[in-house]
C-alpha cells in the first residue's frame, strides 16, 4: 500500500492489473460508462497510472498527475517525434531525416549513402517496420509501403543497450546482441540478451535524455560506434524479457516503487 495514504493507487490500462496495491479500472470510450464508484476513484485520487493516451490528454488538461508521464504518452510509438526532441535538447543520436511524398527517392540520396536504415515512423515496434537499404531496388520497395519515408544512418554493430527507466532511476540495463543473419537487436526477431557491465556513459547519457524529454517510464535503445553513444530510440512499450533473464520481478519492482512514492 501506499505509505503517504495507505489508499491504493489507481489504474486505467492493465499494466499493472496484477500488482496487489493498485486497482485497475480499465479503458472506457467514455467516461460515464464508469460506475459511480469508480469515478469518484478517478476524481478522488491524486495521481492516475497507466491513464492511455486519450485519458493523458485529459487528465493534463485538468492538471491532474498521471503516470507515466503526459509527455511519455506524446511520444508513444512516434519516431517523429522522438527525433525532433533529440534534436531540439541536443541529445546525440544518428542522422536522421524524415521526406515526405511518394517521389523522395533522389532527395534520400543526396543526403544518404548506401547502406541506410530505414524505418515505418509510427506505430511500429519489437523490430518490425525496421529495415537495411542496401540499394535502389531496397529504397524503392520501401518507399512503395512506407510514408513518410524516415531514414536513418546505419552503424555497423553487433548490439546496443537497453536502458529502462521507471521514475528518476535506471531500474536496468543489458546488453542486446544481433542475431548472425539480422541487423536488429530486438529479442522479437531473435536478439539475445547479455548481462555484461553496462558503460556508466550509457547509464548517464539515457537519464539524461529521460529527463530532458519528460520521459519516466521508458526503454532506450544506446548503441556505442567510434567511441562514442548514440540514442537510437525511445520504447513506451518496452517488453519484459529483459526483467526475466536478470531474475527481477517486474510486477514487485512496480509495486515497492509505487508504494515508496518513487513514482
Amino acid at each position: 500500500m501506499n505509505t503517504t495514504t495507505n489508499k491504493p493507487a489507481v489504474a486505467l490500462e492493465r499494466r499493472l492489473r496484477d500488482c496487489r496495491n493498485v486497482i485497475t479500472l480499465g479503458v472506457k470510450p467514455n467516461f460515464v460508462d464508469y460506475g459511480p464508484e469508480e469515478r469518484s476513484l478517478i476524481i478522488g485520487a491524486k495521481r492516475i497510472y497507466y491513464p492511455s493516451l486519450f485519458y493523458a490528454d485529459l487528465f493534463n488538461a485538468m492538471g491532474k498527475e498521471t503516470f507515466p508521464s503526459y509527455h511519455n504518452y506524446k511520444c508513444v510509438q512516434d519516431k517523429i517525434k522522438q527525433t525532433a526532441l533529440f534534436e531540439m535538447t541536443d541529445i546525440p543520436h544518428p542522422k536522421t531525416r524524415v521526406f515526405y511524398g511518394r517521389r523522395q527517392w533522389q532527395k534520400i540520396r543526396d543526403h544518404f549513402d548506401f547502406p541506410f536504415v530505414a524505418k515505418v515512423a509510427r506505430g511500429s515496434a519489437l523490430g518490425k517496420g525496421v529495415f537495411l537499404i542496401r540499394n535502389t531496388d531496397d529504397l524503392k520497395a520501401y518507399l512503395a509501403r512506407c510514408h513518410p519515408a524516415y531514414i536513418q544512418t546505419y552503424f555497423p554493430i553487433d548490439r546496443d543497450i537497453r536502458l529502462v527507466i521507471i521514475g528518476r532511476r535506471v531500474v536496468h540495463a543489458y546488453w542486446r546482441i544481433a542475431p548472425p543473419d539480422d541487423f536488429r537487436t530486438n529479442v522479437a526477431v531473435g536478439g539475445t540478451i547479455s548481462l555484461d557491465p553496462v558503460p556508466k556513459t550509457a547509464i548517464d547519457l539515457a537519464l539524461d535524455t529521460a529527463i530532458r524529454c519528460g520521459w519516466n517510464d521508458v526503454g532506450l535503445d544506446i548503441c556505442p560506434y567510434n567511441g562514442n553513444y548514440y540514442v537510437l530510440e525511445a520504447n513506451m512499450k518496452y517488453g519484459k524479457e529483459g526483467f526475466r533473464k536478470a531474475g527481477i520481478d517486474y510486477i514487485r519492482l512496480m509495486e515497492r516503487m509505487i508504494a515508496d512514492g518513487e513514482i
